[in-house]
Parts: structure tokens; sequence; C-alpha cells
């Protein structure tokens, strides 16, 4: 995909103006290649999820559990009796890992509550750390049905990094989606 059909290609899925700005002039091969940013990567998958040689939502869950569960560790410290992000974790990765093919409506319910839980213990913890832990458990819960929301995982995870910048830990990040996600030229 050339610069121009890209540019246009974002503006028409209402990619945030940031994004739209830093993509212009480059063409698809080289926004994806040297992205700094898992959460813009993530959220052009979602929103391209399961149309030709893009990965599946399930395989983006995934990979958002997996960041989520990179910042419970701050959570649990300090609230070693709140199982609620857990929960919303696992009810998203059992979602993911039965391909789909969960009932929907039971899915939606299951992860509904997850996620509410995990999101009143982010609301509930007094301190970045812990808050961004249960809002990343909250929104890999709630992405399973979510449309393209994944990037907040990643954005939590960057946030709650101890000692590192937010924008190294959105590059680290970027690198393990090009690892894990194979996306179409």
């Amino acid at each position: 995909m050339n610069a121009r059909e890209l540019n246009r290609k974002l503006r028409l899925m209402g990619a945030c103006s940031e994004a739209v700005r830093w993509a212009e002039g480059k063409s698809f091969r080289e926004v994806w290649n040297t992205c700094e940013r898992a959460d813009w990567m993530l959220w052009l998958c979602g929103r391209m999820a399961g149309t030709g040689g893009w990965p599946s939502r399930s395989q983006i869950v995934v990979l958002a559990c997996d960041f989520a569960e990179g910042v419970l560790p701050p959570f649990e410290k300090k609230y070693p009796n709140d199982k609620r992000p857990h929960d919303a974790i696992k009810a998203a990765r059992e979602w993911a890992q039965s391909g789909g093919a969960e009932s929907l409506d039971t899915a939606k319910k299951a992860r509904a509550a997850a996620a509410d839980d995990a999101a009143a213990a982010a609301a509930a913890a007094d301190d970045d750390a812990a808050a961004y832990a249960a809002a990343a458990a909250a929104d890999a819960a709630a992405y399973a049905d979510a449309a393209a929301y994944a990037y907040a995982a990643a954005a939590a995870y960057a946030a709650a990094a101890a000692g590192k910048k937010r924008q190294e830990v959105l590059k680290e990040l970027a690198d393990k989606v090009r690892e894990r996600l194979t996306v179409p030229d």
C-alpha cells in the first residue's frame, strides 16, 4: 500500500491525528517496520482483524493478555487478595484460546463482568502502577469483544514499567507485536 492510500485508509478508519501525521509519506511496510508505538500497531491490527492476511481477534487478545499480565505484579503485591484483574485476563484468554468458539452471549457476559471488576479494582488502587495494572487487565478482558482497543494494555504496561520511560517500553512492545503478529504487505 503506497503512502497516499495508507493515509486515506487511516483517516477512514478513524486513526488518531498524531498517527496519521506520523505515517504521512510512508508506505505501509515502512510504517509497520519502523513504528515505535505498540498501541498504534495493536489498534490497527484490531481494526483489520480477520481480513485477508491480518491476525485474528483471538491472536490479538492473547497478546493483549500477555501485556496485561506483565503489569499484574505491582497490583498483586499491593493487593494480594484482589483477584479481579487476574480473573479479567483469564476470561479474555479463555475466550481467545477457544478460538471464539464460546457462545458470543456467554463470552460477552463473562468478559464484561471480569472487565467491570478489574476496572473497579483500578479505580480503588491508590498508586499509579497498581491502577495501570488493573486497567490493563480490564482492557484485555473488554477487548475480546471491543472494536480495537487492545492498545490500552500496551499503554498501561508502558506507564507502569519501573525505571523506564513510556516511549522506551512502547518501542519494546512494538518489537514484540512485530514478532508475534504477521500482517500483509
